[in-house]
């Protein structure tokens, strides 16, 4: 199919919410199901269908998984050439199918993978995306409320969202997908609209997306659909010639159930303070993190970074040892079950949003959790 026969600006011939389903070596992405169930709340407010877009070499089997989580629908694009992830190819085939089907909405992970994939697409299609988002919106109302709860507009400035101005014209933008996203290092949130062309592209920074539960009967309504699509080696300017993986070990803070954070309170003695965070963390079964300003330092490497610009986690316990709570931080942390927080000053903002707060010297509180955790585990 030529981009002659396609018209992004068309907005009336576009339906149905997409998102891009990553794998890699026949393996499903954790932010795909995310991003299915988030898709899933968007199709509902529109009023149309969840289709997942699945591309590789024999992976019609993991379609019907991402049923289970909210698809009604998986377009599952197969070819050797698709194997593994290539921009030229996958850019290639993505663009045909939605060119032939003409999705309104479509939702990336902002993966390596994703972050290369979604800008290359976007400029193919002629559209607009909004990069690394944190809150997706469809239904006015909702992006009221979530105003009212995460900004300080006050509240007839956010009483009147609803219009925009689209080339100097006024525009309704109530079913437009309303795009949120930290700016300026996070000092500010910044929401997109796309008004003028279609699909509305977004890459979704994982783990911001809470999972649904999985549904076996709804895996097994999945529908799948093989779009035709013309890919050759004549269309792939470059090539794969190996996948080599770094040994160095990762910490995995989307996934972890426990998490002990480390800010600035830690400076008097950077050593002793990531050990005693690293004892905690162990005697808990969890992992260590941090605030921006000790990765700044150079006290953690960057994976161990939670916040705004870092990543955003949802675990069952949340400790924060030394951290003051700047709303970049909070931004990043404040969904997690149970927030235990400890520091010397007892104004810091931290305590606004703990479940559990301690005023104290996080060099003496902390061996006494340690202890005090010991001696539970002990007694069962």
């Amino acid at each position: 199919m030529t981009m002659s026969n396609f018209n992004s600006s068309d907005i009336a011939a576009f339906k149905d919410v997409w998102v891009f389903c990553e794998q890699r070596e026949g393996k499903l992405m954790p932010t795909d199901f995310e991003l299915i169930s988030k898709g899933r709340d968007l199709a509902d407010e529109l009023g149309v269908n969840l289709c997942g877009l699945l591309l590789g070499d024999n992976v019609e089997g993991l379609a019907k998984e991402l049923g289970g989580y909210g698809a009604d629908k998986v377009y599952v694009c197969e070819s050797p050439l698709l194997k593994v992830y290539n921009t030229d190819a996958y850019t290639k085939v993505i663009c045909d199918v939605i060119e032939e089907l003409k999705p309104e909405a479509f939702l990336i992970g902002a993966t390596n993978i994703g972050r290369d994939l979604a800008p290359r697409c976007a400029a193919r299609l002629h559209t607009g995306l909004c990069a690394d988002c944190t809150h997706l919106d469809v239904e006015m109302t909702n992006y009221k409320d979530f105003l009212r709860e995460a900004s300080t507009l006050p509240e007839d400035k956010i009483e009147k969202v609803g219009t925009a101005m689209v080339l100097g014209e006024k525009r309704d933008v109530a079913k437009d997908l309303k795009m949120t996203r930290p700016a300026f290092g996070g000092h500010l949130m910044a929401t997109i609209f796309c008004p003028r062309f279609r699909p509305c592209m977004a890459t979704v920074r994982p783990g911001v997306m809470k999972k649904n539960e999985f549904n076996q009967a709804k895996a097994d309504a999945c529908e799948i659909v093989k779009p035709a699509f013309q890919l050759a080696e004549s269309d792939i300017e470059t090539e794969v010639v190996e996948v080599v993986k770094a040994a160095k070990k990762l910490v995995d803070l989307i996934g972890a159930d426990f998490i002990v954070s480390v800010g600035r309170g830690i400076s008097k003695d950077v050593e002793g303070g990531i050990k005693l965070a690293e004892e905690l963390a162990e005697v808990l079964g969890g992992v260590v993190g941090g605030s921006r300003a000790t990765i700044d330092s150079g006290w953690l490497s960057a994976d161990h970074q939670v916040g705004q610009t870092g990543k955003t986690v949802h675990p069952k316990v949340y400790v924060a040892l030394g951290i003051s709570g700047a709303i970049q931080h909070k931004a990043g942390m404040q969904d997690s079950e149970c927030i235990i927080a400890v520091n010397k000053n007892d104004t810091a903002p931290i305590f606004e949003i703990a479940d559990y707060g301690i005023c104290g010297d996080l060099f003496k509180v902390t061996p006494m959790l340690i202890e005090a955790i010991k001696a539970v585990k002990a007694a069962k």
